[in-house]
């Protein structure tokens, strides 16, 4: 599958662990994203709505994938993983 082959060139030369939680780190930085973009939205005005707009879709259809990816590889997304994986991320910022 395609998907999965651009994926796998993006996080080539990592152990399946560092692809996991790299997986998983996009998908929530990309929740983060949306998140941003959808509370942009609602104080946008004139030619930013549609900018916006576009960004929102542009957010949900990358979570949409990455979603797809991640369940299709059988990893467990929830708010304890969300955790693990930001806590291993700001540990690695620190060192």
């Amino acid at each position: 599958m395609q998907e999965e082959y651009l994926l796998e060139k993006m996080l080539k030369g990592k152990t399946d662990k560092e692809k996991e939680i790299e997986l998983m780190q996009s998908i929530f930085d990309t929740k983060e994203r949306l998140k941003v973009a959808r509370s942009n939205f609602e104080y946008a005005e004139e030619d930013l709505i549609d900018y916006y707009t576009y960004e929102i879709k542009a957010h949900q259809s990358k979570l949409d994938y990455l979603i797809k990816i991640a369940k299709r590889k059988g990893f467990v997304l929830n708010r304890i993983n969300e955790l693990k994986v930001r806590a291993l991320r700001k540990n690695n910022m620190a060192v």
